[in-house]
């Protein structure tokens, strides 16, 4: 352990680090929003498994970072998926969850912590792995399991404020499912199966993109929210 520590790269580690507290801010907005519908005796064990799950998951992806790279329709499938959680999140069934126990909300916002985190930290992936590449090639693993370690607390704190900021200002949950079909576009239009038509490969495209996801989650989720709300009114 002590040789693990002394031939550790710090250099790599803070740049793993920096990297989670600057792209960690999404995945905050996240976690906040999945579990600002349960009990509040329940959302610190909410964002402290689905936090864990996700970092678990985080370290399989970048295991499988280089891989990952050159999958086809990856990151297409994976903003689809984001634009599906962001509507979700928006304008949650509320009628569906009338009789579903408080455990059961829990294990379902765990979940989606854990979906979304995977979906959104694949650029975030990419970096870490690419940080890790100054380190030796027998410890790069273990960098970045001790570099995320070293970040959670961070991600955890960032999401009790977002959560404590949804209750005070509802417009924030609108915000932060605009942001997730943000990324979402951002996600879709750099898929690798894209790069065949140079035209995607510009910054009008990209933010043309990303700009196109957020109001769809916007408006999909404020229609479904008032079909819900018409619904639990009749």
């Amino acid at each position: 352990m002590l040789e693990f520590f002394a031939t550790l790269h710090w250099g790599a580690v803070i740049q793993i680090i920096v990297i989670d507290i600057l792209l960690g801010g999404d995945n905050a907005v996240v976690i906040a929003l999945a579990c600002r519908n349960l009990p509040p005796a329940q959302r610190t064990k909410g964002v402290l498994w689905g936090t864990a799950g996700a970092i678990v998951l985080r370290v399989a992806l970048i295991a499988f970072a280089v891989a990952l790279l050159d999958v086809p329709l990856l990151k297409f499938a994976g903003g689809l998926l984001l634009l599906w959680i962001g509507v979700r999140l928006m304008a949650p069934a509320h009628d569906a969850h009338e009789n579903v126990k408080p455990a059961d909300k829990l294990i379902s916002a765990i979940k989606t912590i854990i979906i979304a985190d995977a979906v959104m930290s694949l650029d975030n992936v990419i970096a870490i792995a690419g940080a890790a590449e100054a380190a030796d090639p027998e410890h790069r693993l273990a960098l970045v399991i001790f570099g995320l370690l070293v970040s959670i607390p961070l991600i955890v704190w960032g999401s009790q404020l977002v959560l404590k900021l949804l209750d005070r200002f509802p417009i924030v949950i609108t915000l932060g499912a605009a942001l997730l079909g943000w990324i979402a576009g951002g996600l879709i239009i750099n898929d690798p199966a894209g790069d065949r038509w140079p035209i995607l490969d510009t910054p009008v495209a990209e933010y043309g993109m990303s700009i196109a996801g957020a109001l769809f989650v916007v408006i999909l989720g404020y229609l479904l929210k008032r079909r819900n709300a018409k619904r639990a009114a009749a």
